[in-house]
């Protein structure tokens, strides 16, 4: 995956918007307010990006054992995210799965006055 189709495959969900709260360097993509992915655009500058996603805490360690491109959340909660090397044995299809489920357990997160905000936005 390049980073092109990264970014618009995470800017692609409904509500989704793009910061930099950290530095110029980590892209940040938020539902409702709220992380659900990051990525250094210097790691894909040099060929080794990765990507930081939200996860169930039992599918967290099941990817983890399964894929050796999925490791614990780098500067992040061990427990509930993980880091993804992109181009890795991790297939593009299961990336977009994976962002998808970090997208859904953000946005169940979110309050349901919130949830509804997202909903009737049209991007």
């Amino acid at each position: 995956m390049n980073l092109e189709t990264f970014y618009e495959y995470c800017t692609s969900k409904r509500g989704v918007t793009e910061h930099f709260p950290f530095d110029e360097d980590t892209l940040v993509f938020k539902v409702g307010d709220k992380i659900f992915a990051l990525s250094s655009l210097k790691q894909w500058e040099i060929g080794s990006p990765s990507v930081n996603l939200k996860c169930n805490p039992d599918l967290a360690k099941e990817w983890r054992a399964q894929f050796e491109g999925i490791q614990p959340g780098f500067h992040m909660n061990k427990n509930h995210w993980n880091t993804v090397a992109i181009n890795s044995d991790v297939s593009d299809l299961f990336l977009k799965e994976m962002i998808d489920h970090s997208y859904g357990l953000v946005f169940k997160g979110l309050t349901k006055k919130v949830q509804q905000e997202v909903l009737l936005r049209l991007s």
